[in-house]
């Protein structure tokens, strides 16, 4: 690990001044993510400026009914939060379903959105990498990629975005608050990432010196009956193969409100907007499910070792959405379910 500077921010604006005028600098939250990439060698900045003590750490009701969470939550708070576990099942589960219990406690909720890619050559300085270097090349297209992306990806890049917590956001329509030289500003967490298209080094449309304040999340009804459930190589602390974010409201048997959305396929947490049209208004059954996951899959272009994740996905998301139709518990994935090994 090379030699860096250390300041601790004493105020959101002043940690923006401070990265804005040094590049390559990075913010620092739990660094249960950048410090891994420094000790590799994929990330090596010259200052650090530690914003895990800026008033960012609570969570809080909004007027409309929905909530605002502090980018410095950390993940094992939000996930234990009786709001979050009552009204927003999905991103409980969804947190809950990430790492392990010491990384939980340590990362932050404005560092679990900025986390990078775990593909094999990203991390391995000794190999070609598109997203760590432009122009070099991505050799996981015919080298090792069973876990990387079927949907969204291009001829420079197959990586997936690792957060399980962004799949359930995204889901919910979340909107992230950021503050950056020329003041505040709010995205719609689904325009805060990128697909990778001849640019995979650029994870988000974030500018250098942008610093997450919050995430908001609004009152969404249907959230209530929501799930997230995650398919992994071995019970815990292993990052998805295939994850959904679902939220149903039926009536009178048909699909009142739905929103669903994938992680481990794509450069970006995957909002399945096609599927949910298809579901929208129509029979809350099994074979609408299907065919509705079959149009949003029908875009989905996987590698040779990869094409298991189409079926795969299709299967776990008509399980969770007949599971949340049928009112059953347990629709999700919980740590240490060995179901999903």
């Amino acid at each position: 690990m090379r030699a860096f500077r250390y300041e601790r921010a004493r105020d959101p604006r002043a940690a923006v001044a401070a990265l804005t005028a040094t590049d390559g600098a990075r913010y620092l939250g739990g660094g249960t993510n950048l410090v891994d990439l420094m000790k590799l060698g994929v990330e090596h900045p010259g200052l650090l400026v530690d914003v895990s003590g800026l008033p960012h750490g609570s969570v809080e009701p909004t007027p409309p009914g929905g909530l605002l969470i502090g980018a410095a939550v950390r993940n094992s708070d939000l996930a234990a939060d009786q709001v979050v576990r009552d009204r927003y099942p999905v991103l409980s589960q969804a947190l809950l379903s990430g790492a392990s219990p010491q990384l939980r406690n340590a990362a932050t909720i404005g560092g679990n959105l900025l986390q990078r890619t775990r593909c094999l050559y990203f991390q391995d300085v000794a190999k070609p990498c598109n997203k760590r270097l432009p122009g070099s090349g991505c050799p996981a297209r015919e080298g090792v990629h069973r876990d990387l992306a079927v949907l969204g990806s291009s001829e420079h890049c197959v990586a997936t975005h690792p957060s399980d917590m962004a799949v359930a956001l995204a889901a919910l329509d979340a909107r992230v608050h950021v503050l950056g030289a020329a003041g505040p500003r709010t995205l719609a967490i689904d325009e805060l990432y990128r697909l990778p298209g001849d640019r995979p080094d650029l994870d988000t449309v974030l500018e250098h010196g942008d610093l997450i304040t919050h995430v908001e999340l609004p009152e969404v009804p249907e959230a209530r009956r929501s799930a997230y459930r995650k398919v992994r190589d071995r019970a815990s602390y292993s990052f998805a193969l295939v994850s959904v974010a679902a939220a149903l409201q039926v009536a009178e048997g048909r699909v009142r409100r739905v929103r669903l959305a994938f992680g481990g396929v794509a450069h970006k947490p995957w909002r399945a907007r096609t599927a949910e049209r298809r579901l929208l208004g129509g029979p809350a059954g099994e074979p609408e499910f299907v065919a509705a996951l079959d149009a949003e899959l029908a875009r989905a272009e996987p590698l040779r070792d990869n094409a298991f994740k189409v079926p795969m996905l299709r299967h776990v998301a008509v399980r969770v959405l007949a599971g949340l139709a049928a009112g059953r518990p347990g629709t999700a994935a919980r740590p240490g379910d060995g179901e999903d090994r």
